[in-house]
């Protein structure tokens, strides 16, 4: 995400969509699982290794925040998102990947589309039929619509609808 102003724009690389996390070297799969993040898993995010400051996010009243982990390895933090509750959606504040799944040198490739996928089922999950809603930095608008079916809804502001939600969840989510 980058600050705009206030308002943050989703600013995370769908790198791959795959079942789970992905081990770029090996190719081998490492199940995942998502809890909400805690005060006492705080002491397990160094600022020196995350773009935002989420000890800052925990903070906000509004939101809720979960932390992806692999189930082999619930200690190490693959990832975080930042969601809030509204009437008929879930809104996304922030999406990031921890910083040893970025870039070149990444270990796993699947996080940010794991959190995005359990953002949706949590909209499902509320009776809202998977719709999520976000901002995107300009440049990763087409990027969002190729990768997780998001559509444009008026300038930046961009949603996931029940059909691509129902993907996202059937990928990552086995029933």
């Amino acid at each position: 995400m980058a600050q705009r102003g206030k308002r943050l724009l989703l600013n995370v690389v769908i790198d791959k969509l795959t079942n789970s996390i992905e081990n770029i070297q090996t190719g081998e799969t490492f199940g995942t699982e998502v809890a909400r993040l805690t005060e006492a898993d705080l002491k397990l995010i160094h600022k020196s290794d995350w773009s935002f400051n989420w000890k800052k996010e925990i903070k906000d009243a509004n939101k809720e925040i979960y932390k992806l982990s692999t189930v082999s390895n619930p200690g190490i933090i693959q990832g975080l998102i930042s969601i809030e509750y509204k009437q008929d959606h879930i809104f996304m504040h922030l999406v990031e990947s921890a910083f040893f799944n970025k870039g070149k040198t990444k270990i796993y490739t699947g996080v940010p589309g794991n959190l995005i996928a359990f953002a949706c089922k949590l909209s499902a999950d509320k009776g809202h039929e998977g719709f999520v809603a976000f901002d995107s930095k300009t440049n990763l608008i087409e990027h969002y619509k190729k990768t997780i079916g998001a559509i444009q809804l008026r300038g930046q502001r961009m949603y996931i609808n029940n059909k691509a939600a129902e993907e996202l969840i059937t990928k990552y989510f086995k029933k």
